[in-house]
C-alpha cells in the first residue's frame, strides 16, 4: 500500500528531474519572503509604521491579545493586532513591563538546573575559543582600522521550550569583538514571559538589557528606537518569517545579519552511511516546521533504507503530523547516477547545514563543495553538534545564501576604516597621476585640490 511519503524519493532519470529539484529549491525560498506589494507584505508595512508613529504604545498595542484600545484605531490596524496575536502570541503588556528587571534576571540564575548550567558553561567556552581564533580585528595594518559596533540587538524566539543556544550563537561572537551593548528582544510565550533558561543564560553572560517584546514590531523598535527603547546600529538573530521580513525592511536603517529562512539541511551520503542515523539528521531539521531535509545520494539501497527509517522515526516524534508536511513539502531523498553530480547540485543548492557521510571518502566529498554555510564531515558531525556546541555560530544563510554569505562570526560586529596618511613628499610623487585621473573624469576641483598643495606648499 503507498504512503505518504513515497513521492519524496527521486531518480535523476525520471522525467522532468531537473524541473522538480528546482521546484524544491524554490519551495525553499519562497517560505523565507513575502512577496512585494502582497496582502502580508502590506500588513507588514502598517506594523512598522505603527512603531515609527506611535512608539511604545504600538509595540504594546501589537503584543496584547488582539485588543485595540484606541477608538482611531483603523479597521486595518484591528486586523494587524490580531495577525500579531497569531504570530506572537498575544500578551498583555505595557511599556514599563517591557524590560526585564536585573532581580528577575537574577533570580532565573540562581533557579536554573545546575547540571545544565555547568553545560551552558562549556559550550559558551567553545564558542569563545573558537569566535577570538578567528577574530580578524586584532589584525594590525597602518591602512585599515578595526573598531566594534557600538550597540547590537538580537532576536530571540520565544517558544515553550527554551531556546539559550540562539543567545550564546549570537552574543558571544558580539562580545568578542568587543560590543559594548548588547540587547535581547524575545516574546514572551512561556507563561507569559520569556523563558526562565533564555533569562539565565542573559545573565550568565552579562546581559541585562532584554525585553519582553518580539515580532516585526520588536525589530522596528531596535532599528528607530522608542522613548523605552534605545535604537541599535545591527539586528541579528533568528525568527519567524515577520521578523525576517521586517529585518529585510530595516536593512539601510541598521545593519542585519541575514534574512534567515526555514533550517534545512543536506546529507550527501553514499552505501558506507548508517540510513538510520542519515533519517534521524534530516528529522532533526524537518520538525522545526518550516524546516527541509534533503538526501542526495548514488545509492538506490542507501535512499530505500533511509526512506523506510523516515515512515519510522517519523511516528515516534511528538511532531510527528507538521514534521511530515515538512517531509512532503521541503524535502526530498534524490538519487543521483554519480558522486559529480551529487556535487555538482549540491554547489547549486548551497544548503544551511551540509553533512557529509560517505565514509572513507567523506573528506574528499567534503573538500569538493564550494557553497554550504557550515559543512559537517563523518558520521559523528551531526548537525547538532554545530547546534549547541562546536564553536562556529549556529546562525547561517539559508535559502541558497551561501553562494555569496557566510556564517555569523566576530568578524560581523566589527567594521573597518581605512586610514589614508600621505606626506608632503609622498603626495608629490602621486600628483601628477592623481590629478590625470581625477581631469579624465571632468572632476576639476579635485584635481585642484592636489595642484594648490604643489603650488603654495606648506606655510
Amino acid at each position: 500500500m503507498p504512503h505518504e511519503l513515497d513521492k519524496i524519493l527521486i531518480y535523476s532519470h525520471q522525467p522532468e528531474f531537473n524541473e522538480r529539484l528546482i521546484k524544491l529549491f524554490k519551495a525553499v525560498v519562497v517560505a523565507t519572503y513575502f512577496d512585494d506589494d502582497s496582502d502580508d507584505d502590506k500588513r507588514l508595512k502598517d506594523i512598522l509604521d505603527e512603531v515609527v508613529k506611535r512608539g511604545d504604545k504600538a509595540v504594546a498595542d501589537f503584543m496584547r491579545k488582539g485588543m485595540v484600545p484606541e477608538a482611531d484605531f483603523r479597521e486595518r490596524d484591528k486586523a494587524i493586532a490580531k495577525l500579531t496575536k497569531k504570530f506572537d502570541g498575544g500578551v498583555e503588556l505595557t511599556p514599563k513591563r517591557f524590560q526585564v528587571s536585573k532581580e528577575d534576571l537574577e533570580k532565573a540564575h540562581k533557579e536554573i538546573d545546575t547540571g545544565l548550567l555547568a553545560s551552558l558553561r562549556k559550550a559558551i567556552e567553545n564558542v569563545r575559543k573558537y569566535q577570538t581564533e578567528i577574530f580578524i580585528g586584532n589584525f594590525k595594518h597602518p591602512g585599515i582600522k578595526y573598531t566594534p559596533i557600538r550597540r547590537v540587538g538580537i532576536c530571540v524566539p520565544g517558544a515553550s521550550a527554551p531556546l539559550p543556544s540562539t543567545v550564546i550563537m549570537t552574543a558571544v561572537p558580539a562580545q568578542v569583538a568587543g560590543v559594548k551593548e548588547i540587547v535581547v528582544v524575545s516574546p514572551p510565550r512561556y507563561n507569559g514571559d520569556i523563558h526562565p533558561v533564555t533569562l539565565a543564560v542573559c545573565y550568565e553572560l552579562g546581559i541585562d538589557e532584554v525585553y519582553r517584546i518580539g515580532g516585526a514590531q520588536a525589530v522596528m523598535a531596535l532599528a528607530k528606537g522608542t522613548k523605552t527603547i534605545l535604537n541599535v546600529d545591527k539586528i541579528v538573530g533568528p525568527g519567524n518569517q515577520w521578523v525576517q521580513m521586517a529585518k529585510r525592511k530595516v536593512f539601510g536603517l541598521v545593519g542585519i545579519d541575514s534574512i534567515a529562512g526555514p533550517s534545512e539541511v543536506l546529507i550527501i551520503a553514499n552505501d558506507d552511511a548508517n540510513p538510520a542515523w542519515v533519517a534521524a539528521d534530516m528529522l532533526s531539521q524537518a520538525e522545526h516546521y518550516p524546516g527541509s531535509a534533503i538526501l542526495f545520494t548514488d545509492s538506490q539501497d542507501l535512499a530505500k533504507k533511509v526512506l523506510s527509517e523516515l515512515k519510522r522515526q517519523v511516528e515516534q516524534l511528538s511532531r510527528a503530523k507538521e514534521t511530515k508536511e515538512c517531509l512532503k513539502k521541503l524535502s526530498a531523498i534524490i538519487v543521483f547516477d554519480d558522486m559529480s553530480d551529487v556535487v555538482d547540485w549540491a554547489n547549486l543548492l548551497a544548503a544551511e547545514h551540509l553533512e557529509v557521510q560517505c565514509g572513507s571518502e567523506s573528506k574528499k566529498i567534503a573538500d569538493q563543495i564550494k557553497n554550504a554555510g557550515a559543512i559537517f564531515i563523518g558520521d559523528y558531525s551531526p548537525v547538532a553538534v554545530g547546534d549547541y556546541w562546536a564553536g562556529p555560530s549556529h546562525t547561517l544563510p539559508t535559502a541558497r545564501g551561501a553562494r555569496y554569505a557566510s556564517a555569523l562570526t566576530s568578524n560581523d560586529f566589527i567594521k573597518s576604516t581605512s586610514i589614508i596618511e600621505y606626506d608632503k613628499e609622498k603626495l608629490a610623487e602621486s600628483a601628477d597621476d592623481i590629478i590625470r585621473l581625477a581631469e579624465a573624469e571632468g572632476l576639476d576641483a579635485h584635481a585642484k585640490s592636489i595642484k594648490i598643495r604643489q603650488e603654495t606648499g606648506q606655510k
